[in-house]
């Protein structure tokens, strides 16, 4: 099987550097056609995968779109973009010096109402562990967002869930994973070769 883990396309929040966490906003003119471009690029899948979230619904029905087949959008609610509590909407300039410090320090960080990177590991983790038990052959795209698709990345090359803020994942990135009886493996990191001729493209 190959795994293409996609990021949702742009809203007006990711526009205006916000941490975007569980607030449901959907795309913008520019994310709509982020979502199509990337569709177009990548062959068509026998299943998409999404967070439940609108923003990366709307990225992976464009994949229904550029095959030609309405495909039904398979909503997987461990997709879920991490939950940054109170922290949600707020500017990412704005998050003080000494809290980035503790976040990258510890793995069990909370943000004040949120979830931390090793509760969000666990359950990408997990939800990446079935979709691999469903076949081995063909192709299946999940949509969801930026720290999900760091746990991604670290499930696939077996490391710890440190390797997110060593890493960076632009918008309506692709990621490939080859999956074998014998495990993941990385293919592809933060393709963004499809969207040339999306204009502006942004990478918050």
């Amino acid at each position: 099987m190959t795994l293409y883990v996609c990021r949702h396309g742009r809203t007006e929040a990711n526009a205006s550097g916000l941490l975007l966490g569980r607030a449901d906003p959907e795309l913008d003119e520019v994310g709509v056609a982020q979502a199509t471009a990337m569709a177009a690029a990548l062959p068509a899948p026998d299943a998409v995968v999404s967070s439940p979230l609108a923003r990366c619904r709307q990225t992976a029905g464009a994949f229904g779109r550029a095959s030609g087949v309405d495909a039904e959008v398979e909503v997987d609610e461990r997709l879920i973009e991490l939950d940054y509590g109170d922290f949600d909407l707020t500017p990412v300039r704005d998050i003080p010096a000494e809290t980035w410090r503790a976040w990258r320090a510890d793995p069990g960080f909370r943000p004040p109402g949120g979830e931390s990177l090793a509760e969000l590991s666990e359950r990408v983790s997990a939800a990446l562990a079935d979709v691999g038990e469903r076949a081995i052959d063909g192709v299946v795209v999940i949509v969801t967002h930026v720290s999900p698709i760091k746990a991604a990345l670290a499930w696939a090359l077996g490391v710890g869930i440190d390797v997110s803020w060593r890493c960076h994942v632009a918008q309506a990135s692709v990621m490939e994973i080859g999956l074998t009886p014998a495990g993941p493996s990385l293919r592809g990191f933060n393709d963004v070769a499809h969207l040339a001729s999306v204009d502006p493209v942004t990478d918050r």
